[in-house]
């Protein structure tokens, strides 16, 4: 008798539902090692997926180290922010300050040319720099 023999013996004797889950637990099992040997090669006998699976995640998972340089960084760009934009501000006000002067000075500038050719009298100039000192 072979070894053959022996097994058909064995698998005769039990009912044929028990025969076929053990049959797709094998096949399961196959697969999985089939996959998991051709992701891993023998790491996979030796570990299984468990321990790859587990290094993989914990590489992509920040520490608490990670968020804290983080946070810093974000704070440290944050506070640079408001420096520049404060200073914006200010830069922004002095242009405002030195168009509306020159601005100014050119329209007073306008009335004496356009009093000197006559365009306007005495009265129309003194109300248009009454207006500009107005502003």
């Amino acid at each position: 008798m072979t070894g053959w023999d022996v097994l058909n013996n064995i698998i005769q004797s039990f009912p044929f539902i028990v025969t076929a889950l053990f049959l797709i637990a094998a096949l399961v099992f196959a697969v999985i090692f089939i996959i998991g040997f051709s992701r891993h090669g023998v790491d996979f006998v030796r570990h299984g997926f468990r321990q790859n699976l587990f290094n993989e995640l914990v590489d992509k998972l920040a520490t608490k180290e990670d968020i804290a340089k983080l946070d810093a960084k974000l704070d440290s760009e944050i506070s640079g922010l408001k420096t520049e934009m404060g200073s914006m501000k200010a830069e922004l006000a002095t242009i405002k300050v030195n168009h509306f002067g020159h601005l100014k000075n050119y329209l007073g500038v306008l009335n004496g040319i356009l009093l000197d050719k006559g365009i306007i009298d005495n009265e129309n100039r003194a109300r248009l720099d009454n207006e500009l000192r107005g502003m």
